[in-house]
């Protein structure tokens, strides 16, 4: 079953200069293309055991070897071709990447007792080709527990943290590179200039590749593979599946049927929202399904967060199923699954990611539904999501809303979700969200939202004495939502936010503001 998965098709310069990342399980590899592309010069990710000789054939410029949950001694961990290091093509490692091309060229990796999660301080030793223009002292971004403890005589260290010897190193005379932290991610401030670097110094890439028009050969496509079928999509209201249904609308206009599911799990007037503007914006044939009380039944008694989302994902089917059989000739589902969808979901059966978490729009649905899936938006992050619906002409309130999880609510009611638990979130949540759109920062935010917590604790309002729910309140900034850091939001925000709730929702008594990063925390609570 073909999916589509085509960003855009490379020009000829662009594939004269691909670079090549070898997949080996991180949860930023997506994210390492994507910085690539950023920097105009075509890439494409393969599979972390492919062969010298059909890299040979694709003549890439540079290869990038991802980073990867495993330890390069353990027997089972993924490797690469060893002759790919003889090939005199530029590489470079990261992480797990650089890891195992130090050990394949004569080092040694071993377990670090001082392990590194989060920021560093990094000190640049030799600001060689890699490292020109980097700061001699500069912040990175580490995960790992694994390190290069010692290099082969034909390796030169290029940069250390306090307890990383080896942050950075590169070949004597081969063009070779490696770096134990990520520059991909934001939280490595100088991580651009590195990656710009490697791709200008050491692979000579003209920086010539530009994306082609995403929307309308994706539209094209879609015309192709439909013809005269229909399709259905499902609506949650959110940016990912408005931007799929209006590029579906937009290739086969009344030949999409979209599909609303009313789990009793949305936000606070999102079904009212959701038929107002696709009634509105899309005069699409919009059918809505309540089943509010399918699913909270479903979902009694149930606190494991992964058995929520298993039983939210087979009610929806159920109730998805119901109701497409209505639709006369449909034969293609359309979902707005996003890359860091498929990559936190460890989508690849015989891959070597981990998987963080379910999502209910990952595999399962096609077999379930017996229809042919559609995933126009599969290698699109969120960011690069929003710019195509602005291309389409989506307005502006749908665009920059911001993301909901498909299990909805019953992911951030921890503990058992009821009914009476659900309409206090719900409540908490639409002040948080009111507050922040009021002070002007709902745009400069990338999520906000409210976490109900299974905690009672102990307060006094007026002269007696409570016993009532504690909330967490989550706020943070992210441009591509595979890392994210907390909102710094101003204190008299958050104190207005706290004494509302505190005030206007029955049943909780204390709010607390959640100042974790991601990693090591996600941005959902489950």
């Amino acid at each position: 079953m073909n999916t589509l998965t085509d960003v855009s098709a490379p020009t000829r310069s662009a594939a004269a200069e691909r670079v090549l990342v070898l997949d080996f399980g991180s949860q930023y590899a997506q994210l390492i293309a994507r910085r690539v592309r950023e920097q105009h010069v075509y890439c494409e990710i393969v599979r972390h055991d492919i062969a010298a000789e059909r890299v040979r054939e694709l003549n890439p410029a540079g290869l990038i070897l991802s980073g990867g949950p495993a330890s390069v001694y353990a027997p089972a961990a993924p490797r690469c071709d060893p002759r790919l290091f003889e090939l005199g093509i530029p590489v470079l490692g990261i992480c797990f990447g650089m890891q195992l091309a130090c050990q394949a060229l004569g080092g040694k990796v071993e377990s670090s007792p001082a392990r590194e999660y989060g920021r560093a301080e990094c000190q640049v030793l030799v600001a060689d080709d890699l490292l020109a223009g980097v700061p001699s002292q500069t912040q990175v971004w580490m995960s790992h527990g694994d390190q290069v403890t010692g290099i082969a005589d034909g390796f030169v260290p290029l940069a250390r943290t306090a307890t990383c010897p080896y942050a950075a190193v590169k070949h004597r005379t081969r063009p070779i590179y490696g770096l134990q932290f990520h520059p991909e991610v934001t939280h490595t401030p100088d991580g651009g200039t590195v990656l710009k670097n490697f791709l200008q110094r050491a692979c000579q890439t003209s920086g010539s590749w530009k994306l082609g028009d995403f929307a309308a050969e994706t539209i094209q496509r879609i015309r192709q593979r439909v013809g005269n079928d229909r399709v259905i999509c499902g609506l949650s209201g959110g940016v990912d599946s408005s931007v799929v249904a209006a590029l579906i609308a937009e290739a086969i206009g009344p030949q999409l049927s979209c599909i609303l599911v009313d789990n009793g799990l949305l936000r606070h007037s999102e079904e009212e929202s959701v038929i107002a503007e696709f009634s509105k914006h899309f005069k699409t044939d919009l059918h809505v399904v309540k089943a509010e009380d399918r699913f909270l039944s479903a979902l009694a008694g149930v606190t494991d967060p992964q058995e929520k989302r298993r039983r939210i994902g087979h009610t929806f089917i159920d109730c998805f199923t119901e109701e497409a059989k209505k639709i006369h000739g449909a034969r293609y589902l359309a979902q707005g699954t996003l890359y860091p969808d498929v990559i936190e979901s460890g989508a690849a059966p015989d891959g070597p990611a981990d998987t963080i978490k379910l999502h209910h729009n990952v595999g399962g649905l096609p077999a379930e539904l017996g229809f042919e899936l559609i995933e126009p938006l599969r290698d699109l992050f969120k960011d690069e999501v929003r710019r195509l619906g602005l291309q389409l002409g989506l307005p502006e309130d749908i665009v920059w809303r911001h993301p909901f999880p498909g299990p909805g609510l019953a992911v951030r009611c921890l503990g058992e979700v009821t009914r009476e638990r659900l309409a206090v979130l719900r409540a908490a949540d639409f002040i948080v969200v009111s507050e922040i759109k009021a002070a002007g920062l709902y745009r400069a935010t990338s999520q906000a939202f409210a976490v109900l917590l299974p905690v009672q604790s102990v307060g006094v309002m007026g002269d007696s004495r409570t016993y009532d729910n504690a909330l967490a309140v989550r706020c943070v900034n992210t441009d591509d939502f595979m890392t994210a850091d907390w909102s710094h939001l101003p204190y008299d925000l958050l104190a207005r936010i706290s004494t509302r709730i505190i005030n206007e929702v029955q049943g909780v008594n204390r709010v607390v503001y959640d100042i974790s990063s991601k990693p090591p925390a996600t941005i959902e609570w489950e």
